[in-house]
């Protein structure tokens, strides 16, 4: 498989096209408050005397659930505690909503949840419960805290553009989420959440985002919309289990998978915080002012998404508010 068709496979990933939806009720969405924080980054951010108040919340895939509930219900408190440390917080408190027929399926859901919740040294503090619906469904929603934002508002260009993946795990079939977490010390999983707010605080980069069901590649969009620029990325410098094959990878879901900016003068400090704690973080790229994200792999170049020409949640600057000189390269297959 060569590039672009690698990249025409990843395009049409079913994680990408959830978050293509948001892009049909982004119209809807109500004018914020002046000083709030805007719509799309991976909490909203409340401002507050200390920093700012952290509050998320996550729905999972009914066949997901259906399948794996105790993992789903792990995740459901995972996926939140990943969503606050993307801003650069600290988590405090998780709820959810279960819905389920019967509560056998509801009962895995909440060990799952409490599990989690247990091994990340957060408390979940209530929720809602109905088990006599007609499927079993899970939502859950986190509060959190930060002194100092990272956002994916904030990437420039001229930044360099990092991967952190904890690669010490494997594939939880049959979906492509990359399990680096269910059976890791839960003291480790607690100090490698913590590097981000600490990374923050640091100011050892500017934006974050977490690597959600929209693979690697789709999260970088999502980050770069918000930012109202571009990138170019080295697809072999990304980090990667020998195991997984791109076609895979570029489409997974990691328990701990974060993509960063920083300045070039800021990058060894920022790399060295990851390593120190044994996750794979390596530079990958640059962000450039032209809204569109190509990808190298070796002498092969191609580009995989054209923000100037299509959105993907929306939530970034119009296209009239883009860049209006000449992109690098052809456009994505739309």
């Amino acid at each position: 498989m060569n590039l672009r068709q690698l990249l025409n496979q990843v395009y049409q990933h079913s994680g990408i096209d959830h978050k293509r939806d948001i892009k049909r009720l982004t119209p809807h969405m109500p004018t914020l408050a002046a000083g709030l924080h805007p719509n799309g980054d991976d909490t909203a951010a409340l401002p507050h005397p200390y920093g700012h108040t952290l509050l998320a919340i996550e729905g999972f895939i009914e066949e997901f659930v259906e399948h794996d509930p105790w993992f789903a219900g792990w995740c459901g408190v995972m996926v939140n505690i990943s969503d606050i440390a993307a801003m650069g917080g600290r988590p405090s408190a998780i709820v959810n909503a279960i819905w389920d027929k019967g509560g056998s399926k509801a009962e895995l859901l909440m060990q799952g949840m409490c599990d989690a919740a247990n091994t990340y040294g957060v408390s979940l503090v209530g929720g809602h419960t109905n088990l006599r619906a007609n499927s079993t469904q899970l939502a859950v929603a986190i509060l959190g805290h930060a002194h100092h934002l990272l956002s994916s508002f904030s990437a420039r260009p001229g930044q360099v553009l990092v991967a952190a993946i904890d690669l010490r795990g494997e594939y939880r079939a049959p979906f492509l989420n990359w399990n680096a977490a269910t059976s890791a010390p839960p003291a480790r999983l607690r100090g490698d959440i913590a590097l981000l707010p600490e990374i923050a605080e640091l100011k050892l980069a500017t934006a974050a985002k977490d690597i959600s069901q929209a693979g690697l590649l789709g999260t970088a969009v999502m980050l770069l919309e918000c930012s109202g620029v571009g990138a170019e990325i080295d697809l072999n410098a990304i980090p990667r289990p020998n195991a997984a094959p791109w076609a895979d990878w570029l489409c997974s879901f990691p328990s701990f998978g974060y993509l960063l900016t920083t300045d070039r003068a800021q990058l060894p400090a920022l790399l060295e915080k990851f390593q120190a704690r044994d996750i794979a973080a390596a530079e990958i790229g640059r962000i450039i002012r032209e809204p569109i994200l190509n990808v190298r792999d070796g002498e092969a170049y191609e580009s995989f998404w054209n923000l100037s020409t299509s959105s993907l949640t929306g939530l970034g600057p119009s296209p009239t508010q883009l860049p209006t000189t000449p992109l690098e390269k052809r456009p994505c297959p739309l």
